[in-house]
């Protein structure tokens, strides 16, 4: 397998979110499913959508980079199955709707960031098309970031804050 360079690498981590992030969205719409949130499941379906392209895009570029594809979607692989992981630890068998778009908004979090240092170091590398990649996804990581926190929000105005656990 070949060896990645810093940048390689982070797009490696990008495509492998990209790729737990559709996993991610079909479970969580379920369970807003279950709740009768049928607008909240729009969302992550259309977020879902995204993703893939997401994923495709990454893939595209990757393979545009001198015999680094292979290495590139193994290290995604990796990642997806980290995410996939800590997801399954937070959103157990008794995981609600809310639970899960609390978990989204970390994870949607973490992507946001993770797409800017991609941008930051595609820039410093001269990576042309990596950059244009991260210029087109950091605005829809961006509004995944505010629609399952307001998401969370209104899920959790569904809630008796008193209520026992």
């Amino acid at each position: 397998m070949a060896d990645l360079t810093t940048l390689e690498s982070k797009l490696a981590e990008v495509t492998g979110l990209a790729m737990a992030a559709q996993d991610l969205t079909k479970k969580v719409e379920r369970l807003v499913k279950q709740e009768g949130q049928q607008d909240l499941a729009a969302v992550l379906k259309r977020m879902r959508e995204e993703a893939a392209e997401t994923q495709r895009r990454c893939t595209d570029v990757a393979g545009g980079l001198d015999g680094k594809k292979t290495a590139i979607l193994e290290k995604a692989r990796e990642t997806k199955q980290e995410a996939t992981e800590m997801a399954g630890t937070y959103l157990g068998d008794d995981a609600d709707a809310l639970d899960g778009f609390e978990f989204m908004t970390m994870a949607e979090a973490g992507e946001v960031g993770h797409w800017a240092i991609v941008d930051e170091l595609a820039k410093k590398g001269k990576q042309r098309q990596i950059s244009e990649l991260a210029r087109w996804a950091r605005p829809i990581q961006k509004r995944h970031f505010d629609d399952t926190m307001r998401g969370s929000l209104e899920l959790a105005r569904t809630q008796d804050p008193n209520a026992e656990e």
